[in-house]
């Protein structure tokens, strides 16, 4: 949830936060966030898992990162951001502070408490900051909606039971219900 504000936040703010307090900042807006669920845990690292095993399969150049993982989008003082997932293919984007610029793709996992942020705020952010592909997947809905963001496409709507495409790796599809998910 947004905080009322006429101040623009900036990265020194995220900084000053209290230790374990965690926030975004998107256009100078702080978005403070709270803790993830245990299914929410589930469902974000049994999808990275299984991009990290298709990777390391196929011996792709790309990595996958967990949140809390910093995203500094436009590389400026007014964007930070800790997507859930972020999958990284151009390694000199990356360093210990995390990563400069755009992801190539983005999947966030919706919280009961706060999903506009993901359908409306963050996609916008997104495609304009130049990330690729971008998933928001609903655990209440048991859906995922899919941007292809690099063709500009519609967007795919996908229950769970569907076997989801990945855009940036074709030869890469998701079906979340086959996951090891104990949610």
């Amino acid at each position: 949830m947004a905080l009322h504000q006429k101040k623009i936040y900036t990265l020194d703010d995220i900084y000053a936060l209290p230790d374990g307090q965690r926030a975004e900042l998107i256009d100078g807006r702080m978005y403070m966030m709270a803790p993830p669920t245990t299914s929410h845990q589930r469902i974000s690292y049994a999808i990275a898992r299984k991009i990290s095993d298709h990777i390391d399969k196929t011996k792709d150049s790309c990595e996958v990162f967990l949140a809390p993982f910093a995203v500094f989008l436009n590389q400026d003082e007014k964007n930070y951001v800790e997507p859930d997932i972020s999958v990284i293919c151009d390694k000199s984007k990356l360093d210990e502070k995390g990563c400069h610029g755009a992801p190539d793709w983005i999947i966030e996992v919706t919280s009961p408490s706060n999903p506009q942020n993901d359908y409306g705020v963050k996609l916008f952010k997104y495609r304009t900051a130049g990330v690729r592909e971008y998933w928001i997947v609903n655990p209440q809905k048991k859906s995922v909606m899919v941007y292809d963001l690099e063709k500009e496409e519609k967007s795919n709507q996908y229950n769970f039971e569907d076997s989801v495409p990945v855009c940036i790796c074709e030869d890469l599809h998701i079906r979340v219900s086959d996951l090891s998910i104990n949610a």
